[in-house]
């Protein structure tokens, strides 16, 4: 369990449930932004075979639970004076449970799961690629959630015949949480999240059936679509909570992150440097078709607009500095690596590419791996940790390039957020190869922040967008100093090591 708490008046403030793939969080979030208490509950992961992840629905109810209780009772505030409360969640995530009664019939499929790569094969070589591209602005990849419920239905004895009679219900961990929260009054998702599912037109706006009929998900299962911001539901026999407390804010993680960094205008983004990274970028009311593998998602409905973004996902960021711990011991601990990669005034000639898990977009090849380039008998280990910690920010270079082709666009500003974020070496180079200026917010739990200012515009607590960018504070900003050809050297020498770092099939 981890609880911080900062003194604030604790009157009218918002509950944020970030339900997150390892743990929950709770957090406090005042009228005027601040976080008046945050604490976290982590819970078990379960590995059934190879490549398959899930989690126990009661084991992360119970997390959700118990960081509710850890918050109040750190923070000195009383439920009661609750004005609301905004979910974020795990994308992709997938459950299926009794429409009567509220059991699961079987472990969530965690969206990491890759049980059913066969099936998203079978779809591909079967042409149906370009239709859910078009339709979704998704690829076809068992990461979404589409494939997991045709999975359970096939799985679970009798479950097809009542998910078609209406006796099962799907959802993220979101419409979940809402189900429990409001003893099963309420069916529900929001946009962002439903545009992870594989089954949704983003351009209407609704379930597609034909989408829905080729994945074999019957639509009696699906909740309904609503916006970001809205009265869903109110509480009812939650254990720590009053009955009647509005549920009114819903936003994938991801999204809720870029609202929680006040993204509000086409062209901002923000990237959230986690064990991987999540870069995404407001593209107003257009959703913009991606040449380079990026995905077009919907990043908020309200107020009945529709807003979307692009999104890319570089595999490793903060996971590197933990390899170069854990995998070559060349630091003790992770806060290390900064001093360390500092004490150097460059890397000398060593490029490291981050492709230990292969590369994502914009290059799309599982089958490259990483690279030390460039080493010398002058390479020293500040060297090499100066190179992880660039080769971060280069691979999120790659992705941010790869939006401001497809949208023809440039990048306003950079928001970021996460762990790799406290890095000011990282910072300041991603302000340099992006030629943006780059900030980083006070307080980084952006996610739960997002959350929080959703809910808090339904119930009143912000009156509008520009009170929430009143909330919103920037602790500290990067504006680029690298000179243009210095810029364009050190890109072209990242990308002849990305080349290099290829598989031979996706160099041809």
């Amino acid at each position: 369990m981890r609880v911080d708490t900062v003194n604030d008046s604790m009157s009218p403030f918002i509950l944020c449930i970030d339900q997150g793939t390892t743990g929950s969080t709770a957090v406090l979030l005042s009228s005027s932004g601040e976080v008046l208490a945050k604490a976290n509950r982590e819970f078990p992961q379960h590995y059934p075979q190879p490549g398959w992840v899930e989690h126990d629905l009661d084991e992360i109810w119970q997390s959700v639970l118990d960081s509710i209780a850890d918050v109040f009772a750190k923070s000195g505030a009383s439920p009661k004076d609750c004005a609301g409360i905004g979910i974020t969640n795990q994308r992709e995530t997938t459950i299926v449970w009794e429409r009567k009664g509220g059991a699961p019939i079987h472990r969530a499929i965690v969206w990491q799961d890759r049980r059913t790569s066969s099936r998203t094969e079978e779809l591909r070589a079967s042409g149906y690629e370009a239709l859910v591209r078009e339709r979704t602005g998704l690829v076809l990849d068992p990461y979404f959630s589409g494939t997991k419920i045709d999975w359970i239905l096939n799985h679970v004895d009798g479950a097809r015949a009542r998910a078609q009679r209406g006796e099962l219900c799907f959802g993220t961990i979101d419409s979940w949480l809402v189900w429990r929260l409001s003893d099963q009054a309420v069916h529900v998702t929001d946009a962002t999240n439903a545009s992870r599912t594989m089954l949704f037109d983003i351009r209407r706006g609704a379930w597609a059936e034909d989408l829905a009929a080729l994945l074999r998900v019957p639509m009696a299962m699906l909740p309904d679509v609503k916006s970001c911001s809205e009265r869903y539901a109110v509480t009812q026999r939650v254990p720590g909570l009053p009955d009647g407390i509005p549920i009114a804010g819903i936003a994938g993680d991801q999204q809720a992150a870029l609202f929680g960094q006040t993204c509000f205008s086409p062209g901002e983004a923000k990237c959230t440097y986690g064990t991987g990274a999540f870069l995404l970028m407001n593209t107003g009311e257009t959703a913009v078709a991606s040449e380079h593998g990026l995905l077009t998602t919907v990043a908020l409905r309200l107020g009945g607009r529709t807003t979307y973004a692009l999104e890319g996902s570089a595999f490793i960021a903060g996971a590197a500095v933990q390899w170069l711990r854990d995998g070559l011991g060349l630091i003790k601990d992770a806060s290390e690596i900064e001093a360390l990669a500092s004490s150097v005034a460059s890397a000398g000639d060593v490029v490291f590419v981050p492709a230990l898990a292969g590369l994502g977009a914009p290059h799309w090849d599982p089958h490259a791996r990483g690279l030390l380039w460039g080493l010398t008998r002058d390479t020293t280990r500040a060297h090499v940790a100066r190179a992880v910690l660039e080769g971060i920010a280069f691979e999120v270079a790659d992705l941010a390039l790869a939006m401001v082709e497809d949208s023809r666009r440039s990048i306003g500003r950079l928001r970021v957020d996460g762990g790799v974020s406290q890095s000011d070496l990282v910072m300041s180079l991603q302000a340099d190869l992006l030629d943006v200026e780059v900030d980083r917010p006070s307080n980084i739990e952006t996610t739960a922040l997002g959350a929080g200012y959703l809910a808090g515009l339904a119930v009143g607590v912000f009156t509008d967008l520009d009170d929430v960018v009143r909330a919103h504070r920037i602790e500290r900003s990067w504006k680029p100093t690298m000179a243009s050809e210095e810029r364009t050297a050190r890109l072209l020498r990242w990308r002849e090591a990305v080349a290099r770092a290829k598989s031979t099939e996706a160099s041809r």
